[in-house]
Formats: C-alpha cells, sequence, structure tokens
C-alpha cells in the first residue's frame, strides 16, 4: 500500500499500546515492509497465506499483504489451486475487515483514514472482480468455489455495509454475479447450482433474482443470453402457495412487515414480468419449444393473469409441427382454467394429424391429451369419426409402438359414441347394391385431405385398416387389431398401459417369454441354400437360388 504509512514519529510509535496496533483507526502510518517469499511446496505455500492472513488481522501496518494474496488469487494456473486457497483466506480478511467496520467512512476521520479506507474499497472491489472472472471461465471447482465465496461476500456486506433498503440486490454485487452467470456460454453447472443452492432455497434470493433477469431481458440479447436466461428461469421449480410459506431468507428477515419480501402477490408479480419479458422476444424455435415444455407446470402457476399467456400460446400453436403439439398443454391449461375461447380448435387439432405424428418423440404426450379432448360424450359422431378414419389410414404407415396405442384408443371411442360403429359393421341390404358391391367392389368415401372434420364423409367410411392390421408382421399388432373384431364387453381400457412403449420395450417383451416349444424354422433343412442341389438329389433348389444366380 505505497505512501500511505509514511511520516510518523518514532518516539510516540513506541509509546503506543498493543490494543491500538491492532484497531482499524490507530494513528499510525509507518510503511509496512513484507517481504513475500517463493514458496515451492503445497504446505509451504498454505503456511505463508496463514501468516499474511496473520499479520492482516494483527496489524493494519500489514494492509499490503491484501495486494500479495490478490497477486497469488490472479496467478490461475491449471495445475494448482493456489487461486482457490488466496481466494479462501482473502474472503477470511474481508469479512473480519467488514465485521469490524474497516470499510465504512466517519464522518469525522481524518483524511489519512479516509484514504485507507478508499484503498480498502478499492482492493475489495479488485478481489470481487476476480472472482467474477473466475465464475465464468475458471473450471467447474473453481467456479464453484468461486460462486460460494461470492454469495458469503454478499451476505456479509449486506449485514455489516451501509446500503440502502434493497441497493445491494438491485445494484450491487447480486446483479454483477447473476449477470456473469447468464453471459457464461459453458457455466450450465454453475448455474444449476447456483439455483438449487440459493434461488430454491432462499426466498429473498429466487424474488431478487427474478427482478434482476427481468431487467437483463432485452430485445439486443445474444442466443446464448438468452438460453441461459431460460434455463434458469425454467430451473425455479417451487411456487410458494401461501404468505406463510415466505420464511427462509439469505440476508436475514427484513425488518419492516410490510416489505415486498413478505407478499405472495409480490413474488408472483416478480415472475410475471420476467417470464413476460422472455416471452415478447423473437424466440427461435428451439427456445419457443423449450419454454413449451414447461408452460402448464413451472410458468403458468407464477403468472397472476393467467390471460397474459393467451397470446403467445395460440401463437405457439398456430405455428404447426411439434411446436403446436407442446403448445397443446399449455394451451388445454388455459381452456380449462380460464374458459379461453380458441375458434375452431379441432379443426386445428385435427390438422396436426399428419404422416409425421405417430412417429414423434412427444407421441405419448399427445395422445394423452387427445384423449381428454376427445372425452366428451356430446362431441357430433362425424367429428369424433374424423380423427378415429385418419389415425385409422395413418396406422398403416406406423411403428408396432404407435399401433399398439392406436386400437385401444379407438375401442375407447367406438365404447362412447356408438354411432361410429358403422364404421365397423355396416350391412347393405338393398339386393342390387350389394350385387354391385361384391361385383365391383366400392371407392372409400372419406376424404383424406379434406381440413374439416365436419366434411370428411368419416362416417360413410369403414375402419378396414384395421382388418389389415390383423395380419401385421408383429405378433403383438396382430393380437391387439382383433379386438376390433370381437365382441365389446370391455368397459374401456386404460391407455397408460400402451402408451410408453416403443421398439425395445416390445422387443424385451417377447424376448422375456418363456418357449414352451422351439418354432420350426424349416421343415426340411437344406444343405444348400446359395448353391444348387446335386441332380440327383431329393431336395429342390431353394427360392434365393432359383431367383437369383451366384458365381
Amino acid at each position: 500500500m505505497p505512501g500511505l504509512m509514511n511520516g510518523v514519529d518514532g518516539e510516540k510509535k513506541r509509546k503506543r499500546k498493543r490494543s491500538e496496533e491492532t484497531s482499524c483507526r490507530p494513528k499510525s502510518k509507518r510503511r509496512a515492509v513484507v517481504e513475500s517469499p517463493s514458496p515451492s511446496h503445497e504446505d509451504d505455500f498454505q503456511s505463508h497465506l496463514l501468516e499474511l492472513e496473520n499479520q492482516i488481522n494483527e496489524s493494519r501496518r500489514h494492509y499490503n499483504n491484501i495486494a500479495t494474496l490478490l497477486t497469488y488469487l490472479r496467478d490461475d494456473e491449471p495445475e494448482d489451486q493456489r487461486d482457490l486457497a488466496a481466494a479462501v483466506a482473502l474472503c477470511r480478511v474481508f469479512c473480519r475487515l467488514m465485521a469490524a467496520g474497516c470499510l465504512i467512512k466517519s464522518r469525522d476521520a481524518p483524511e489519512t483514514e479516509v484514504i485507507i479506507v478508499e484503498w480498502l474499497k478499492a482492493r475489495f472491489q479488485e478481489y470481487t472482480n476476480t472472482l467474477l472472472a473466475i465464475l465464468i471461465k475458471g473450471g467447474t471447482v473453481k467456479e464453484s468455489t468461486s460462486l460460494t465465496i461470492l454469495m458469503r461476500l454478499l451476505k456479509e456486506s449486506a449485514v455489516h455495509l451501509k446500503f440502502g433498503e434493497d441497493s445491494i440486490w438491485r445494484n450491487g454485487l447480486f446483479t454483477n454475479i447473476l449477470r456473469k452467470l447468464i453471459e457464461a456460454e459453458s457455466g450450465e453447472a454453475v448455474r444449476a447450482e447456483f439455483v438449487e443452492k440459493y434461488v430454491e432455497e432462499y426466498d429473498d434470493v429466487r424474488f431478487y433474482a427474478f427482478a434482476a433477469l427481468a431487467d437483463f431481458t432485452s430485445d439486443d440479447l445474444t442466443p446464448v443470453v438468452t438460453d441461459n436466461i431460460i434455463s434458469v428461469l425454467a430451473a425455479i421449480e417451487n411456487v410458494p402457495e401461501s404468505k406463510e410459506e415466505l420464511e427462509d431468507f439469505y440476508i436475514g428477515r427484513p425488518p419492516s412487515p410490510k416489505h415486498s419480501l413478505y407478499s405472495l402477490t409480490a413474488h408472483k408479480k416478480q415472475a410475471q414480468e420476467a417470464w413476460l419479458k422472455l416471452l415478447r422476444l423473437d424466440l427461435n424455435k428451439p427456445q419457443r419449444k423449450k419454454v413449451l415444455e414447461f408452460m402448464a407446470h413451472r410458468i403458468a402457476p407464477w403468472f397472476l393473469k393467467i390471460e397474459l399467456l393467451m397470446d403467445f400460446m395460440t401463437d405457439s400453436f398456430n405455428v404447426g409441427g411439434s411446436t403446436s403439439l407442446l403448445a397443446l398443454s399449455g394451451l388445454f391449461y388455459l381452456i380449462r382454467e380460464k374458459n379461453l375461447d380458441y375458434p375452431q380448435f379441432y379443426q386445428k387439432l385435427y390438422s396436426l394429424l399428419d404422416q409425421d405424428i405417430l412417429h414423434s418423440k412427444h407421441r405419448s404426450r399427445f395422445f394423452r391429451l387427445l384423449d381428454t379432448f376427445l372425452a366428451s360424450t356430446h362431441l357430433p359422431a362425424a367429428l369424433v369419426a374424423s380423427f378415429i378414419k385418419r389415425l385409422s389410414s395413418l396406422s398403416l404407415h406406423a411403428p408396432p409402438s404407435a399401433i399398439v396405442v392406436l386400437v385401444p384408443w379407438f375401442y375407447n371411442l367406438l365404447k362412447n359414441h356408438p354411432t361410429c360403429t358403422f364404421m365397423i359393421h355396416r350391412e347393405t341390404r338393398v339386393k342390387t347394391e350389394k350385387a354391385r358391391l361384391e361385383a365391383e367392389g366400392m371407392l372409400d368415401p372419406f376424404l383424406m385431405e379434406e381440413q374439416n372434420p365436419m366434411k370428411t364423409n368419416a362416417i360413410e367410411s369403414s375402419l378396414w385398416e384395421i382388418e389389415t392390421l390383423q395380419w401385421h408382421y408383429h405378433p403383438n399388432v396382430a393380437t391387439i387389431a382383433k379386438i376390433i373384431s370381437q365382441q365389446f364387453t370391455k368397459q374401456a381400457y386404460n391407455l397408460e398401459d400402451f402408451l410408453d412403449h416403443s421398439y425395445g420395450s416390445m422387443l424385451d417383451a417377447e424376448l422375456a417369454k418363456d418357449v414352451k416349444k422351439a418354432p420350426i424354422v424349416e421343415y426340411e433343412i437344406p444343405k444348400k441354400i446359395f448353391l444348387e442341389h446335386d441332380t440327383d438329389s431329393p431336395q429342390q433348389d431353394s427360392l434365393i437360388v432359383q431367383l437369383w444366380e451366384f458365381s
């Protein structure tokens, strides 16, 4: 600390007591010269740091040791952890200094005292800036340690330094920490740790995190920063249900009983504002889909006015494809909870039934919602028949794991809508018409390209596709398809028993079966498969030899 401790009378210095030497405001200004050894071993380095730390605690004459520790902190060699050891030592030093009031200027302090306080504040600022730099590019261990130290410094600063009611949160160290976290391109681990250890645990941290994220969100954000804001907001799962739950505070309880931290409405308002500012951005397709995945369970419960989500949900539903599938959950939540009136909802829902729907990874979620949307017995039979017929046609090109869901679902719909059973059993009583059908057959009246489910003529068609599926190559599919041809004695099938099937699960089920009798692969084991048999052999050549020539 050059220039701060010169020019004191030696005689007066000798008369000073030890207690005055350890005080934060002694009159001595003599320069303290500390030799800084260059330790070569880890134990020596730890002892050296402890010695520097103890000297700072003993007397202000050794404040220059802080600069030495800062030098070690900036020495970020990947082979050792010396910078972390220096960071921890500096944390203890500054926590003691703040607790002793050494970073606060008194009104009647002399100029020399003001200079010392300003110098300590500058070193503290340098220390926090270095920790913030480590926070975004220091490696997993260093990032975690830096976050822990920064949050400890935040707490000590709020307790011992003179800040306004919310300034430590809104304009101080906390804002800088959160800004660095969302700007880091590869900081998934430290962001997850921040949310888990602090945001989810403490109500005041969550409250001001929402406020800071709302301030950070603007139209000029890069895609990386936007993704990071989404990941932080989406990771906040615990939504308080009552005022009594607001009792965990990182920096003590606010003294005023009317403080916003005690208000459940204020908490939800901050979260609502943060999410609204994000949803108003021009999100790309992956970002929109990621938001839609959490809409019903992690976003909507924070909103005081759920109607504010209507524009975003309807716009997402109109996008089409997988985005519309993900928007269904949130849209259904708005329809059920807030009586949202979506014009031509079933027509839009019908348009989602394309050739990709049965191959989508969101297939299970879609069928759960589709089953809910078509559960009402008051829906027109023509509408229900269109959904059954369209999915029946698509099932001819669907994977087995999708077909085993469709057939029980058809069964349940036909059971709830008896009028649609004409699609599986319709007798022609006019003899001339019956003779013509037997002689010429008929064209399927179903209009596959028609977008209006009320005009597809599906109720006049038949589910001949299910008859075809009864001869499917997969035995489980063929077996389950036959339930449509049997008596409808079962009340309903539980779709949850079929929704999570896949190729892997169906193959495992087959392999786990006990084979009572080994299947016969060939009636007669051939001696040659790819070559012709000898002329005197009683066996015929294989079909492969008959169709191809092998030289």
